[in-house]
């Protein structure tokens, strides 16, 4: 396990997963900006780069299970973009249909938006979005994250929506206050949640 939220599990991508993304990443309406849906054999492809970048940077995307059943609805994580020359640690997610409007796209993209600050000590964390892309737009917003330059990447323009470590801990302060209070009310030890900042 990479990460817990309140109703999720964020773990590493393994092949086995193949059949279980398959209904993520090749669902046409999904997969709407996309060039195209994924075959299975695309799918498996996406599992093994992110396999390499796990032994390349120690993150990428990873499986996202709903905690109440361990079912795989989607992948969300970090991924080291180059952006007009820059590297940029960007957080992608994709959810499965069924589970659209739930929270759990913004919920995932919020714990792995705050891994890339407390753990890989990012100074800004990117979210690439191809405009009409409403909904992913709003996951970014909802997460703080402000829409910047347009850029044409990947073969389309993108928004370029990022949040600075300064902005991030300004703006969820309070979050995390709430679960430091928490955290020494279960134990009296908040040592395990906070890196210094």
């Amino acid at each position: 396990m990479i990460l817990e939220t309140q109703r999720l599990i964020l773990r590493q991508l393994t092949v086995k997963d193949t059949d279980a993304l398959l209904p993520v990443l090749g669902d046409a309406e999904a997969m709407v900006y996309y060039p195209h849906p994924f075959s299975r054999d695309e799918v498996g492809q996406f599992i093994s780069k992110q396999i390499m970048r796990y032994a390349k940077t120690g993150h990428g995307l990873w499986a996202m299970l709903l905690k109440t059943t361990g079912e795989l609805i989607g992948d969300c994580g970090l991924a080291l973009q180059d952006v007009k020359g820059r590297k940029e640690i960007e957080a992608g997610y994709h959810l499965r249909r069924d589970h659209w409007h739930n929270g759990y796209a913004t919920e995932a993209a919020r714990a792995c938006i705050r891994y890339g600050f407390d753990k890989l000590h990012a100074k800004q964390v990117i979210c690439m979005i191809r405009p009409e892309n409403r909904p992913s737009r709003r996951v970014a917003e909802r997460n703080g994250m402000a829409a910047g330059k347009l850029v044409f990447w990947h073969d389309f323009n993108h928004l370029i929506y990022s949040i600075s470590r300064e902005q991030w801990f300004v703006a969820f302060q309070k979050e995390r206050e709430a679960e430091k209070s928490r955290k020494e009310g279960a134990d009296g030890d908040v040592s395990v949640f906070l890196d210094s900042v």
